[in-house]
Order: structure tokens, then C-alpha cells, then sequence
């Protein structure tokens, strides 16, 4: 299953290019890390809709640019199996 990623904003959608940067000087694609900087490990909670790369330029919660998680959620919990101890 594939999650849509689009800004929550305009519904901008990156096309997997190193657009981000953090304030370490590190330059890459957020979403393969969920908002983590590869380089130092800060963690971004927002995100920007890049404008030159023909988004908005706004700033919304890194988990709100994922959509559809709902399905994708319900899937992984059917997946989870915890087996069930009785007292004795």
C-alpha cells in the first residue's frame, strides 16, 4: 500500500527531491526520513511546502502531509497477532 504525501495546504505533491534543509546545512528528502535530519538527527515536528518547486511556501505538522493512514493503520493492526494467556 502507498501512502499519498501532499502538502495539507495546497495538496502540493514532492516529487522526491532534496528540497529541505535543516538548520545544520544538510539538504535532503524529509520524507524518507520522516522529518529527520540524516546529518544531525534533529527531528522537524513541521514541514514547508516548498515554493520553488511549485508548492505553497506554508508550514504544517510533518504527520499531516501523509494521507490515507487510516487504511494503512487498520491494515497493521490486523496484522498484529498477541496471543492471549489465560489465568489458570
Amino acid at each position: 500500500m502507498s501512502t499519498l504525501i501532499a502538502c495539507p495546504k495546497c495538496a502540493w505533491q514532492p516529487d522526491g527531491g532534496a528540497y529541505w534543509s535543516c538548520s545544520c546545512g544538510c539538504v535532503w528528502n524529509t520524507f524518507n526520513t520522516g522529518g529527520k535530519c540524516p546529518s544531525c538527527g534533529k527531528q522537524w515536528k513541521n514541514t514547508q511546502c516548498i515554493p520553488h518547486a511549485g508548492g505553497c511556501r506554508e508550514w504544517s505538522p510533518h504527520l499531516s502531509w501523509y494521507h490515507d493512514l487510516d487504511d494503512w493503520l487498520e491494515e497493521e493492526l490486523n496484522d498484529i497477532h498477541v496471543p492471549i494467556e489465560e489465568d489458570t
